[in-house]
């Protein structure tokens, strides 16, 4: 016959599992609040932001320097607006910094990677990045291939 102190081990043990589990998957999906104490805001205008959201990471040569915090539709460019709160820790974004959304992985996550400039001044708070390179999106580079090939015949 079974024990009850082994039933209840198993049981304890389960139940961690469970809430290791829930916690990984919160921290890689960027859902957990962390320390934005320091932190100071950036925005950038770009044409297309397909599938962009916010709490996306915001990253330079692949470290993670923040996340995006809101999306917003821009009626005077016809454009969408991103404001990104990055990290005090990462205040060397030069004034020609340039911005880009990049796909994350195999599943079409979108992140914003940074590439810093050359120019002697900082970005500061609430300064704006002109520089951008909108999203790809794969069914427009799809038809537009398509329609390559039925004019080449």
């Amino acid at each position: 016959m079974y024990s009850r102190g082994t039933e209840l081990s198993v049981g304890v043990f389960v139940f961690l599992g469970a809430l290791c589990l829930a916690f990984l998957a919160l921290e890689v999906s960027g859902l957990t609040k962390s320390g934005d104490s320091g932190v100071y805001r950036l925005s950038a205008r770009f044409d297309n932001v397909a599938g962009l959201t916010t709490r996306a990471k915001v990253s330079a040569a692949g470290v993670t320097v923040g996340r995006v915090v809101a999306i917003r539709y821009d009626e005077k460019t016809a454009g969408a607006i991103v404001d990104m709160d990055i990290s005090q820790d990462f205040s060397q974004f030069s004034e020609d910094t340039s911005a880009s959304i990049l796909t994350a992985g195999l599943l079409g996550g979108k992140d914003i990677g940074l590439m810093t400039g050359g120019e002697m001044n900082n970005l500061v708070d609430g300064d704006f990045i002109f520089d951008t390179q909108s999203a790809v999106v794969l069914e427009e580079l799809i038809g537009k291939f398509l329609l390559n090939m039925s004019s080449e015949k």
